[in-house]
């Protein structure tokens, strides 16, 4: 898989199909490009599907934080920008990536056709911020090993890993994850607040929650789907991390939602 390099980072991407429709592909906190790895054989006869590693994962370029959304979002655009993508986009994102999508349908309405976004972590309670914070600290000093399994048990609980290779694969990619980039994206997390930005969003959304997800279950997704005007809303059999886990299940909800377009 190739990198690029953008006026601020050097990034891993993958481009695959050809579609006249581009979707931009963008993976949750501790995740990777290759966690859309199930996805891209269903999507990609249909669009033109980039995925990509975000700042502070995967093999992307890891600068000095702090990160913040304003950051995601300009990466997004360099990149499509970088490899000549003409017209609008539709991002789609699970969880912080999910977010992402979302602030790029509200910041840069001309370049976003629609979005979608899955278990969209648009920010946290105020009462929960500080113990994110110092989750943040926690994983940057010892790594992320004591965390990963208390993370799992809460975005893929037990009645999801029938397939025991894919959980098995997915929890030795959290393990690898790089600390540094992931307590720098929970240190955004910890002060997001998009609700007036969803707000503002005028292209076509649809929203997924997880009946599984125990982190961010449907009840703290509602509400983001309600704050954004005309958004679809749908709860799926799925967990945090539906690209892993149901794979199937959201690229039929993908090319469902932008066929009635």
């Amino acid at each position: 898989m190739p990198w690029i390099e953008t006026p601020h980072l050097s990034m891993r991407y993958e481009a695959a199909g050809d579609g006249p429709e581009t979707l931009l592909l963008l993976h949750e906190m501790g995740g990777t490009m290759e966690s859309w790895d199930d996805v891209l054989p269903l999507l990609s006869p249909y669009y033109r599907v980039i995925r990509y590693d975000q700042r502070g994962a995967g093999m992307t370029e890891r600068p000095p934080g702090p990160y913040g959304i304003r950051e995601a979002g300009q990466d997004a655009l360099a990149l499509l920008d970088g490899l000549g993508v003409p017209g609008p986009v539709v991002p789609v994102g699970t969880a912080v990536g999910g977010a992402v999508a979302l602030h790029l349908a509200s910041a840069y309405p001309k370049r976003i056709r629609a979005a979608v976004a899955t278990s969209p972590a648009t920010g946290v309670p105020e009462g929960a911020r500080q113990a994110l914070l110092d989750r943040a600290n926690e994983v940057e000093a010892r790594g992320l090993r004591s965390f990963v399994g208390q993370g799992l048990d809460l975005g893929y609980p037990p009645p999801l890993r029938g397939d025991v290779a894919r959980f098995a694969r997915t929890r030795a990619q959290r393990l690898a994850a790089d600390a540094v980039g992931q307590a720098a994206t929970m240190r955004m997390l910890a002060k997001l607040d998009m609700r007036a930005a969803l707000g503002r969003i005028r292209c076509p959304v649809l929203v997924l929650a997880g009946t599984h997800d125990l982190g961010r279950p449907p009840a703290r997704v509602a509400p983001v789907a309600a704050a954004i005007p005309g958004a679809t809303y749908r709860v799926v059999e799925s967990g945090h991390f539906m690209a892993i886990q149901t794979p199937e299940l959201l690229a039929k909800a993908v090319t469902d939602f932008l066929s009635a377009l």
